[in-house]
C-alpha cells in the first residue's frame, strides 16, 4: 500500500466506486496505515457497528447509527463536534457517506455543498478527510467538475485519478 496521501497536500479525499468493488476494504487499509505514521489520532466513522474486527485498535470507530445521525447537515455536526471534541485528530476517515447521510437522490448536489463545508471545517481543524462511497456517473460528473473536489480523489492504491466511472 502506497503512503503517499498521508501528509499530502489534500485535506479532502475520496474512494470511490460502485457497490461490491471493494471501497470499505481500501478504507480499512488507508486507516490501518495512517494509525502507524500519524502523529495524533486517527477516527474510523461508520454508519453502523461492522468494522470493529477489521480497524486497528487504535483508531477510534465511531458508528453515526448510535448518534442518530441523519442528513448532511446533522454528518456535519457530528463531524465538527469530533473535530472540536479532540484537537489531536489527524486524520477521519468515513465509509458510506451516502448511507450516513440517508441521500436518496444521489444527484451529488447535496454531498458537493457538504463537502465545500468540510473542507472549511478542515482548514480550521487541520484534519485531514477521506470519504467512501458509490457513486454514479451523473454525480461523479458534478462532482468532478466541482472546483473542491477536482483532483482530490484516490484509486486503492493512492494514485491519484479523476472520479469518472463507466456504465
Amino acid at each position: 500500500m502506497d503512503n503517499k496521501y498521508i501528509g499530502g497536500d489534500n485535506m479532502i479525499s475520496l474512494i470511490i466506486g460502485k457497490k461490491g468493488t471493494g471501497k470499505t476494504k481500501v478504507l480499512v487499509e488507508h486507516v490501518n496505515d495512517a494509525v502507524h505514521v500519524s502523529s495524533g489520532n486517527v477516527v474510523c466513522v461508520e454508519k453502523e457497528t461492522k468494522l470493529t474486527y477489521d480497524v486497528n485498535y487504535r483508531a477510534r470507530l465511531v458508528a453515526t447509527d448510535v448518534f442518530s445521525v441523519a442528513g448532511y447537515d446533522a454528518f456535519y455536526g457530528f463531524l465538527s463536534g469530533i473535530c472540536a471534541g479532540d484537537h489531536d485528530i489527524t486524520d477521519i476517515f468515513v465509509d458510506a457517506t451516502y448511507r450516513i447521510a440517508e441521500d436518496t437522490d444521489r444527484t451529488g448536489e447535496a454531498l458537493a455543498a457538504f463537502l465545500k463545508k468540510v473542507d472549511a471545517l478542515s482548514n480550521i481543524s487541520g484534519t485531514k478527510f477521506t470519504f467512501s462511497s458509490a457513486f454514479f456517473c451523473v454525480s461523479t460528473t458534478r462532482l468532478a467538475n466541482s472546483s473542491i473536489l477536482t483532483n482530490h480523489c484516490f484509486d486503492k492504491y493512492g494514485s491519484t485519478i479523476t472520479p469518472v466511472l463507466s456504465e
